[in-house]
């Protein structure tokens, strides 16, 4: 869409103020590493930032993983992910500001497989090796009336409609522990994982090229139990207990502004193991999410197979 500005006088001719494409570039590529890497904090994440006049950021990430059988400790996980990035910037003619809108979309599949390495009853060492591919595509079309000089400006075919693919490969090493007391009905999940990820562009806007080494943290623990004597579906209906902690190293590190995210939550948990279906188990959980100039809430649903 192309905005034009008229005056009573004659035409004003625009320019975009303080954007360097190429660094905007490896700031989205950084954006797409909060994708790339499995983490439950951000895994659904707005952040909205009124005295910058940038929201700025909205991710929604699926996935899960799992551990194939104890006589073939292969693990698999997988996700998908999109995100939308709608930064704000001003253009002016000198005398006169305007905002500008430049809003970008990114999707994402990341992949992961492992292996199993027992080290004592409920704990396993499991490395795993990651990739993902993604794709960042604008829909604005700034158009010529709003800038000046358009066509002489440096990388202006990736803030006009441009569009970036993005591969990256990377790794990741988690120290799990398992606890399950059928007798109870009580389970205890506790991971502790690093991860890292390379993202680079292979296609796209000829004139950027952006990239990210990313690094993360994360601990996750999860407590299961029978509420009362409450018994669904011919199983004991359970709460849930969660807590997870991230901290973001590498490029990523304060792109949104925080450094860490942190959660808390509590649910319920329906257990339909003793019926024929595909779904055995199906978690209904609120969290409550905080770090560094950040909060906020968000509901999760999941589902054991």
């Amino acid at each position: 869409m192309s905005v034009i500005f008229f005056s009573t006088k004659s035409y004003c001719a625009f320019q975009l103020r303080d954007v360097n494409p190429q660094q905007l570039a490896n700031s989205i590529v950084a954006l797409m590493s909060f994708s790339a890497i499995p983490d439950l904090a951000s895994s659904s994440l707005a952040v909205n930032n009124a005295q910058t006049g940038n929201p700025a950021i909205a991710m929604t990430q699926f996935g899960g993983g799992f551990t194939i059988s104890s006589s073939t400790p292969v693990y698999l996980e997988g996700a998908a992910a999109y995100s939308r990035y709608d930064p704000k910037f001003i253009a002016t003619d000198g005398t006169e500001t305007r905002s500008v809108p430049l809003k970008w979309n990114s999707g994402t599949l990341q992949g992961g497989v492992g292996w199993d390495f027992n080290i004592y009853d409920g704990w396993v060492i499991r490395p795993i090796f990651n990739f993902s591919l993604g794709m960042i595509f604008s829909d604005t079309e700034i158009g010529a009336s709003v800038i000046a000089d358009y066509k002489g400006m440096e990388n202006w075919d990736f803030l006009d409609n441009g569009n970036l693919t993005v591969g990256g490969m990377g790794g990741a090493v988690m120290l799990a522990y398992e606890f399950h007391d059928d007798q109870e009905g009580r389970d205890v999940d506790l991971q502790l994982r690093y991860s890292y990820i390379h993202l680079q562009s292979m296609g796209g806007s000829r004139s950027v090229s952006g990239y990210s080494d990313s690094e993360t943290t994360n601990i996750y623990y999860r407590w299961r139990a029978p509420m009362f004597d409450w018994h669904l579906l011919g199983e004991p209906f359970r709460y849930v207990l969660e807590t997870s902690g991230s901290h973001y190293m590498g490029d990523q590190t304060g792109v949104l502004g925080f450094h860490y995210l942190a959660t808390v939550g509590a649910g319920v948990e329906l257990d339909s193991s003793a019926y024929p279906v595909w779904v055995t188990r199906t978690r209904l959980v609120g969290r409550y999410m905080f770090g560094d100039n950040v909060s906020g809430w968000s509901v999760g649903l999941a589902c054991s197979f």
